[in-house]
């Protein structure tokens, strides 16, 4: 395996660039595919890694119940400073499974929550809460429900009120808590992939944004939608967690991406502009790190085979 095992581990950062070019000059709907795809790819192979490594590490431990032949030299010199790398990613490995599924459980616990908050309320695909405070979150389910509280739909105008509810409608059909949840674990899995959860949390209400403006006929209604609600909310966050489900992103550059013409529908960048080259080299980068890791599990399981008596 060489050194190649440890490539996933950093390949991440070839992500970088395109974390913060695509939310600027792709449409959002590719951007949050692209960015999410390469996240996913990314983590699961760094995962992978750690896993591939760990297998040597715990060999090398007293009353393991690995076969003994696992820690004979020519299975530990498959992996660089095995002694050192193989017992530091037992904890690792463990302390990123362990925040996967913190993330995963919160996730479900913070829909549950919002869910047992609507008991009472007509069914609908529309739930007003009764409450003063103003704010308004898409729950996911079957089927999925828009909320709002009376408080956020007394502070907006008709117009605007249809523009909240298409936004969140877009949440719902194109199910954008996937995507979210998707990059919060591949952050928790490799903390070099956060600047794409925080990229996805924007792409996502920017594509909402869009959908939104899509269907009212009017960008400059959406934009004055999206800046009223952020003004009256003053960042407020519902006690049930909901911005986990659909981050607000930067409101000033939503109301400046909605003040500009509509972002063309294409999936993939001109190869030779700079985000472009970002895609690339994001799509290299995930490449490599996908190969890297095969490459290194075929070998592993090659020598433990090969070390294993019959």
């Amino acid at each position: 395996m060489g050194v190649f095992v440890f490539l996933p581990l950093v390949l991440p950062l070839s992500a970088w660039p395109i974390a913060r070019l695509a939310e600027r000059h792709l449409h959002p709907r590719a951007a949050t595919w692209l960015l999410t795809v390469v996240a996913a790819v990314l983590a699961v192979c760094s995962t992978l890694c750690l896993a591939l490594v760990m297998v040597v590490g715990t060999a090398q431990l007293p009353g393991n119940p690995l076969p003994d032949s696992w820690s004979s030299p020519r299975v530990q010199d498959a992996v660089p400073y095995d002694e050192v790398a193989g017992k530091a990613s037992i904890p690792a490995l463990g302390a990123v499974l362990a925040a996967c599924a913190r993330t995963a459980w919160r996730h479900h616990r913070l829909r549950s929550r919002a869910a047992r908050a609507l008991l009472g309320l007509p069914a609908g695909p529309v739930a007003v809460l009764p409450d003063e405070l103003p704010y308004a979150y898409a729950l996911p389910g079957k089927p999925g429900r828009v909320v709002a509280t009376t408080g956020m739909l007394r502070t907006l105008t008709s117009p605007e009120r249809r523009v909240l509810f298409a936004h969140e409608r877009a949440h719902l059909t194109h199910r954008h808590h996937r995507f979210l949840l998707t990059v919060q674990i591949a952050a928790r899995a490799n903390p070099f992939l956060r600047p794409l959860r925080t990229a996805v949390g924007y792409t996502t209400e920017r594509w909402a944004d869009e959908e939104a403006a899509a269907r009212v006929g009017d960008r400059r209604l959406v934009a004055r939608a999206v800046g009223r609600a952020a003004l009256i909310s003053r960042g407020y966050m519902p006690a049930v967690g909901i911005p986990d489900f659909a981050s607000p992103g930067p409101v000033p550059r939503r109301v400046a991406a909605l003040l500009e013409p509509t972002p063309a529908p294409r999936n993939w960048p001109p190869v030779f502009t700079a985000v472009g080259l970002a895609a690339w080299a994001a799509a290299a980068g995930a490449t490599a790190s996908a190969l890297s890791s095969a490459n290194a599990a075929v070998s592993l399981f090659l020598i433990l085979k090969a070390a294993t008596p019959l």
